[in-house]
């Protein structure tokens, strides 16, 4: 997905630049291209110029929450920096994930002199309270629709509805999102179907018709239009 297009993205809010295993395809992968490709002309072009790539998940919830957090309103290489020294406060820099308790037990001026802001302290203590204390309910979250889980996670201080809908994409792979707030599936939705043209959120829900019940792969291939590279979140 495009970085810096107005709004927060994908890479510089949560996909930060570190190794990930290769992961298969999500199951839904190979049909909702036929759909795509069925329904929508630029799609279908779309679809046939960007190979054999596909959307991935990486880590644990907690820590892609994290993640996200500390990346927001900086660069990529800039959230990559204070990720590594927060992380080794707490559980390890190489430690496949960061636990809850782990960040609760961190001084508020550790965590400050490894680069985050004060609001983004008490965002990532509000976050691991939330997963300690089991409000949210990770556990059934694979049986929950897209917008309990929406309205659970911008519950949680430092979490809005464009960073739920980016973790419901990469995270839980849902396949029907159609993330209206990012700027990148405006730009896209744009440059591919308006030539460049301003477009509404009405014109790009209407355009989006045509994607459901896979909204989410066409929206990962309408940034991959604009970026090639695929980032895993």
């Amino acid at each position: 997905m495009p970085r810096a297009r107005g709004t927060p993205t994908v890479a510089a809010a949560a996909a930060l630049p570190t190794a990930a295993p290769v992961r298969p395809a999500p199951p839904y992968w190979d049909e909702a291209r036929r759909h795509l490709t069925k329904r929508d002309r630029v799609m279908s072009k779309l679809i046939a110029g960007s190979g054999d790539i596909f959307l991935q998940s990486r880590g644990d919830a907690f820590t892609t929450l994290a993640r996200s957090i500390v990346g927001q309103q900086i660069s990529v290489r800039a959230a990559q920096a204070v990720w590594d020294r927060f992380a080794a406060l707490a559980d390890g820099v190489d430690a496949p994930r960061l636990a809850p308790a782990s960040v609760l037990r961190l001084e508020v001026e550790a965590m400050r002199k490894a680069g985050l802001s004060a609001r983004k302290v008490e965002y990532l203590s509000d976050l691991a309270k939330h997963f300690e204390s089991g409000a949210v309910h990770v556990a059934e979250w694979q049986r929950m629709d897209d917008e309990a889980i929406v309205e659970e996670l911008v519950a949680i201080r430092g979490i809005g509805r464009w960073t739920a809908e980016m973790f419901l994409i990469f995270h839980l792979m849902r396949p029907n999102v159609l993330p209206l707030d990012d700027a990148g599936l405006i730009s896209g939705i744009s440059r591919n179907y308006f030539s460049g043209e301003p477009v509404s959120r009405a014109e790009a829900r209407e355009v989006a018709e045509a994607w459901t019940p896979y909204c989410s792969v066409a929206t990962w291939y309408i940034w991959r239009s604009l970026d090639p590279v695929p980032v895993a979140y």
